[in-house]
C-alpha cells in the first residue's frame, strides 16, 4: 500500500475520505447487482418463471462457498488496515499469503462434497417439483466455477484495503459485464437454456480472478509476497478466522434463510410463492447497493485510523456513515413503495406473480430507511479486531431474530407471516445494534 494512500486514510476530512471510498464500492455493488438482476430477467423472459426459482434454489450453496472467500477477504483485511496503519509492512504481507493459501484450500474442499451430494442437497434447498431439474443442471456448473468466485471475493477486500478502491470496483464490474454478455450469446442466440446460463455465471468468475491476479502482479499493489508468505501461520490464521468468522456466520445464516424460505414457502403457496422470493431476493440484492457501498467503505476507514489511535477519527466515520447510508436507505424505501408494481413486471408477466409480489415487496422493505445503523454498528466491531460483539450483532437480525419469526409467524398468518418478519427483524436488531455502538463509543472512543 503507497504511503500516499495510507496517509489519506489517517489524515483526509472523513465525509470525503467516506465518498472517495464509498463512491468506487457502491458502483462496484451496483454493477454486481445490476448482474444478478439482469440475468434474473434474461433467464425469467427467455427461458421461464421456473428458471428464476431454479436459480434461486442453488444460491444458498453457492453463497456458502463464495463467502469464504469474504470471510477470509474481509477478516485478513482488517488485520491488514490495523499492520499497515500501525506502519507494520511484515505482517501485512504474511496475512495476505495466507488469505490466499486458506481460500483454496477451503473451497475446493467444499465443492467435492457438494458435487457428490448434488440430488440430496437440491431438494433440501428446495429444489422439488419441477424446480428440480433445471436447479440440477445450473447448481453442477456453476459449483465448478465457485472456487474462482472465493478467491476473487478475498482478493476484492484485499485490494480495497489496500486503499485502492476504483480497482476493487473494476473487479466487481468485469464478471457483470462480461455474464450478460455470455447470457446473451448462450441463452438468447444458442438457446442453451439452464446450461448456458450457469456457463455465463461460471465464466464470469474466471475472469474477475484474472483482473485480480493481474493487479497484484503488476506495480499498482505494493503487497508483494514471495513463497514464503504462503506458508500458514497459526496465530494468523486466529486473529483471521476470529474476524472472518463473522461474515462467514453471516452468509452461513443467509444460505440457511433461503433453505427455509424456499421450503416454507413452496409449502404454502407452491411453485409461485418461491418464485415470488427469488425476485424480491434481487431486489433486495439491487436496492441496497448505496448502504453496503457505504458500509464497504467505512471499514478501512474505521480500522486504520483506530489502528493508528486517531479515535475521534473514528467517532466521526461512525456518524457520517450512519447519516449517509441512512439517507440513502430513505430514498430506496420511498422507490420501492412507488414502484413496486412496475418493477415486477420486468421480471416476469406471469399474471399470478405480478399480483402477489408488490405487497410482498414494501413489506419486506419497510424498514429499510433504519438498518444504517445495524449494518455500520456491526461493521465497525469488525474492523476494530472485536470478533465477539461484531459476531453477535451480525448474527442478531437473521440468526436471533429473523429465522425464529418465519418459524413462528407463518403458523398464524399464512404467507403474510413471511413477509412482516423482515421488518420486525430490521427494527430489533436496529435497537439492539444501537444500544451496543453507542455503549462502545462512550467508554472507548474517548
Amino acid at each position: 500500500m503507497s504511503r500516499r494512500n495510507s496517509k489519506d486514510l489517517g489524515e483526509k476530512p472523513i465525509g470525503k475520505l467516506l465518498i472517495q471510498q464509498a463512491l468506487p464500492a457502491s458502483v462496484g455493488i451496483l454493477v454486481m447487482s445490476l448482474n444478478i438482476l439482469v440475468d434474473t430477467i434474461f433467464v425469467g423472459n427467455w427461458i421461464g418463471p421456473i428458471a428464476i426459482a431454479a436459480i434461486n434454489v442453488v444460491l444458498p450453496v453457492s453463497f456458502f462457498i463464495a463467502a469464504l472467500g469474504m470471510a477470509i477477504g474481509i477478516g485478513g483485511s482488517s488485520i491488514i488496515s490495523r499492520a499497515l496503519g500501525a506502519d507494520d509492512q511484515p505482517k501485512a504481507l504474511k496475512t495476505f499469503g495466507n488469505q490466499i493459501s486458506l481460500t483454496i484450500l477451503l473451497a475446493i474442499g467444499l465443492v467435492i462434497p457438494g458435487l457428490i451430494f448434488v440430488d440430496d442437497l437440491i431438494p433440501a434447498f428446495g429444489g422439488k417439483g419441477e424446480i428440480f431439474d433445471p436447479a440440477r443442471i445450473y447448481y453442477i456448473i456453476v459449483l465448478c466455477g465457485v472456487p474462482f468466485l472465493a478467491l476473487a471475493m478475498m482478493g476484492n477486500n484485499v485490494i480495497r484495503a489496500e486503499g485502492k478502491p476504483r480497482f476493487a470496483m473494476t473487479a466487481m464490474i468485469i464478471p457483470s459485464v462480461a455474464n450478460l454478455i455470455l447470457d446473451y450469446i448462450l441463452i438468447y442466440r444458442l438457446d442453451m437454456g439452464m446450461e448456458g446460463a450457469a456457463l455465463a455465471t461460471s465464466a464470469s468468475y474466471l475472469f474477475c480472478l484474472g483482473y485480480i491476479i493481474w493487479f497484484f502482479l503488476s506495480k499498482n499493489s505494493e503487497l508483494k509476497i514471495s513463497t514464503a508468505h504462503f506458508r500458514l501461520d497459526f496465530p494468523i490464521l486466529k486473529e483471521m478466522s476470529s474476524l472472518g468468522i463473522v461474515t462467514l456466520a453471516r452468509q452461513a445464516v443467509v444460505s440457511v434463510t433461503y433453505l427455509l424460505m424456499n421450503n416454507i414457502l413452496f409449502d404454502l403457496g407452491g411453485e409461485d410463492s418461491v418464485t415470488v422470493y427469488a425476485i424480491i431476493a434481487r431486489m433486495l440484492m439491487f436496492a441496497l447497493f448505496p448502504v453496503l457501498g457505504v458500509t464497504q467503505g467505512f471499514l478501512p476507514i474505521a480500522g486504520f485510523n483506530y489502528g493508528a489511535q486517531k479515535y475521534s477519527r473514528v467517532r466521526k466515520s461512525i456518524n457520517t456513515a450512519i447519516l449517509y447510508a441512512s439517507i440513502m436507505g430513505l430514498l430506496i424505501f420511498l422507490g420501492i413503495m412507488f414502484f413496486a408494481p412496475s418493477l415486477v413486471k420486468i421480471f416476469t408477466q406471469e399474471t399470478s406473480i405480478i399480483e402477489q409480489t408488490p405487497s410482498a415487496m414494501r413489506w419486506v422493505f419497510a424498514a429499510i430507511p433504519i438498518i444504517a445503523v445495524q449494518l455500520i454498528g456491526a461493521a465497525y466491531f469488525q474492523a476494530i479486531g472485536k470478533a465477539v460483539p461484531a459476531f453477535l450483532l451480525t448474527l442478531s437480525r437473521q440468526g436471533f431474530i429473523f429465522i425464529p419469526l418465519i418459524l413462528i409467524l407463518p403458523v398464524y398468518y399464512g404467507e403474510l407471516g413471511v413477509w412482516i418478519s423482515f421488518p420486525i427483524a430490521d427494527v430489533l436488531s436496529t435497537i439492539i445494534t444501537a444500544y451496543f455502538l453507542n455503549r462502545e463509543i462512550t467508554k472507548t472512543l474517548k
